[in-house]
């Protein structure tokens, strides 16, 4: 029917003065033409939607069974559901999206959406939001003060007329629209992922910043690197501002490394973000598939094994083969461990490990004893590596345990040193006795 009065198209004019029955399913300004023409019509409710077009469906004999709704068809789910179905022809009109587009003389191109799934939604700028009522303005305010912020200007339309105001002043509306227009860069107070790229385009181009513009991925090798460990530090220390904005570093490297290969005709951003969707979605047999998981252990499994049929891995070899070399050398042996258990030796129990830990130190001596430098420093290569062996056996992380062990000894040493000074003693002429009272004051 359109949005108002005078919208509907001439096509459906004639069908619906031919039509043998006609239904209306939302009370519109629109509905004054049917009325000005004299077309009887029943009114349904909406709140039956689906079921209730497939009970007139089933109970309808012979001829033209017509159904109304507000807008173009296409912007409301039900008319989509006959659409779909191919049970009906579209006789459409001015979509709802439209009508409030031209009231706040929004011109162009722009992302239209139900308020009822905004919240499913990708936004983005010039918006316009229609099927907005008392019911949804909530969900609404809360979707695009998150994307947009709360002070953005909208243009709310109700009852025909067109006011501006901020969002976060919108208190009660029926039946209405809302248009957001397009926000200059440097006016926005919040950004989405798409502003983000288009940032990093800005300062890749010709006439862009020097620094960013001359960047390859060997480069900013590292920075991804120390972008990585920042992050982890801002977990450790629980510190959610810090992890809000080390998280978004992190974000920024990886699609910096999508932007260099895409303007050298490699891979693009979205060709990365397809590879991530589809990585989770093939992985997660136990979501998306017909696998079973009864625990989070059983789902690591699961990934482990669709992992290694995706990078078609078909000896436990290739997968002890591919960890990255540039792993930090304990995590790297801890992964090795994982994978060569998977690949059927022995198990990480206790005391598998412990067996495996003193045999190694056992070696380890001997080979000092003898003063054979290259052997020694195989043997303490092994003894380190049955600490991670040992790790997993007790069910703890080997880079994160050393992580926090090499903290606190530097926070003993510090308060040890501290003690020692005050009672004005040097910490290098210390007897044996000395240090350790003063070691087990400090712990």
């Amino acid at each position: 029917m359109g949005a108002e009065a005078g919208d509907l198209a001439s096509g459906a004019l004639k069908t619906l003065k031919a039509a043998d029955k006609v239904f209306v399913f939302t009370p519109s300004p629109a509905l004054k033409t049917l009325q000005d023409e004299k077309i009887a019509y029943e009114m349904l409710s909406a709140e039956g939607g689906i079921s209730v077009i497939e009970e007139k469906i089933a109970s309808f004999g012979q001829g033209t069974l017509c159904f109304c709704f507000e807008g173009s068809g296409t912007d409301d789910e039900t008319a989509r559901f006959l659409i779909e179905q191919k049970h009906a022809t579209l006789l459409g009109g001015r979509s709802k999206a439209a009508y409030f587009a031209a009231l706040a003389g929004l011109g162009g191109d722009f992302l239209s959406v139900s308020a009822r799934r905004i919240h499913e939604t990708e936004l983005s700028l010039p918006l316009v939001v229609y099927d907005l009522g008392q019911a949804e303005l909530e969900t609404v305010k809360q979707c695009l003060t998150a994307r947009f912020g709360g002070n953005v200007e909208v243009t709310l339309i109700e009852g025909g007329k067109a006011r501006n105001m901020p969002l976060k002043e919108i208190g009660v509306c029926m039946r209405a629209g809302l248009v957001i227009k397009e926000i200059p860069l440097l006016e926005r107070e919040r950004f989405g992922f798409f502003d983000v790229v288009n940032i990093l385009k800005r300062l890749r181009a010709p006439d862009g910043c020097p620094w960013d513009r001359v960047q390859t991925h060997e480069s900013i090798r590292e920075n991804a690197i120390e972008e990585a460990y920042e992050l982890v530090d801002a977990i450790d220390c629980k510190d959610g501002a810090k992890m809000c904005e080390e998280a978004g570093d992190v974000l920024m490297q990886a699609l910096f490394h999508a932007l260099i290969e895409e303007e050298k005709g490699g891979f693009t951003i979205s060709d990365m973000l397809t590879g991530l969707s589809r990585k989770l979605i093939t992985r997660h047999t136990h979501v998306f598939g017909t696998d079973k998981a009864k625990n989070a252990d059983g789902a690591l499994s699961l990934w482990d094994e669709n992992k290694r049929k995706e990078k078609g891995q078909t000896r436990y070899s290739d997968s002890v083969n591919d960890v990255p070399l540039c792993f930090p050398a304990l995590l790297r042996a801890q992964k090795v461990c994982k994978r060569v258990e998977k690949g059927g030796w022995d198990a990480s129990t206790l005391e598998n490990a412990e067996k495996e830990l003193f045999g190694e130190f056992a070696e380890l001596k001997d080979a000092v004893a003898r003063g054979d430098k290259e052997e020694i420093a195989g043997e303490l290569g092994d003894l380190l590596f049955s600490c991670a062996f040992l790790a997993r056996a007790v069910g703890e992380d080997a880079e994160t345990a050393l992580a926090d062990t090499v903290k606190k000894v530097q926070r003993r040493y510090t308060a040890y040193e501290t003690l020692v000074r005050q009672d004005g003693k040097d910490p290098l002429t210390l007897t044996k006795e000395e240090r350790d009272f003063y070691y087990g004051r400090c712990k």
